[in-house]
């Protein structure tokens, strides 16, 4: 398992703020025959309008390397995987980037 990233508990205090509830720390896929994948986190959140459950996965990722196209180039690739991923295996879950509003800037 890899390290978490700098921002995760931040991350999950700022979703919880918002009353999503965290269900997977990190959400784990299985992808093909020998293929997993863990995105950061999984979290669902009941929709009281609509009556039903919006489901969410997200990536963290702190872009503090020395080359931020680096960091950017790491994380567009996983994004696009993870991405893929959840298409096929959860289909009504939405895949997020959570990353530091200098590195959005």
């Amino acid at each position: 398992m890899s390290a978490r990233d700098v921002f995760h508990q931040s991350v999950i205090s700022a979703l919880q703020k918002d009353n999503w509830v965290i269900t997977h720390d990190p959400l784990r896929l299985k992808f093909g025959e020998d293929d997993r994948l863990s995105i950061d986190l999984g979290a669902e959140q009941l929709l009281a309008a609509e009556r039903g459950l919006q489901q969410i996965a997200v990536e963290v990722k702190s872009f503090l390397s020395e080359s931020a196209m680096f960091d950017f180039h790491l994380a567009l690739g996983q994004f696009l995987n993870y991405r893929l991923a959840l298409r096929r295996l959860e289909p009504s879950r939405s895949l997020y980037l959570a990353i530091p509003i200098a590195a959005y800037d």
